[in-house]
């Protein structure tokens, strides 16, 4: 039995719950810091979407992340569960580190580990039959932390 098989939290219900949590929490952390006049201020990217867009899409990525990681979840596979949950905790420190504290660069350096896990975690998923999905619902993610990379990357370089 693995330690993320302990029978409380057998439950597939109780497992969902638990990722919709960490989800809503990482998504809560975001949300104490937010861009304000230090970022209105900064010279960004000329493809910088309106900023309406990032909560329309971080809440839909979000609910993805929660599902992929339920199917992770599901598998008791320590690697892979302890991996998204690492990259959520990134996740999460990603608004503190740009907003809350101005260091675009360290900014910058957690978008490439976030990447490279969620790249690690797309590839071991879809490379088993049963957590194919898992492995397909964060493809947006990844492509959306691409965009996030270059928006990051344009204000560390040119401001």
């Amino acid at each position: 039995m693995s330690n993320f098989d302990h029978p409380i939290t057998k439950s597939p219900g109780l497992k969902l719950l638990i990722c919709v949590f960490g989800c809503f929490a990482a998504l809560s952390i975001g949300g104490l810091f937010q861009p304000g006049e230090w970022y209105q201020d900064l010279n960004r990217a000329p493809w910088n979407p309106p900023n309406i867009v990032f909560p329309i899409v971080w809440t839909t990525l979000y609910i993805m992340i929660a599902l992929s990681g339920w199917i992770i979840a599901k598998s008791n596979q320590t690697t892979l569960i302890i991996l998204w949950w690492v990259q959520l905790a990134l996740n999460a420190a990603w608004s503190w580190l740009f907003f809350g504290e101005y260091w675009p660069g360290v900014a910058l350096l957690d978008i490439i580990l976030i990447l490279g896990i969620v790249g690690a975690l797309i590839k071991m998923c879809r490379a088993q039959p049963d957590l194919k999905t898992a492995g397909n619902l964060l493809i947006p993610y990844f492509a959306w932390l691409c965009v996030a990379l270059s928006l990051n990357g344009y204000i560390w370089l040119y401001n």
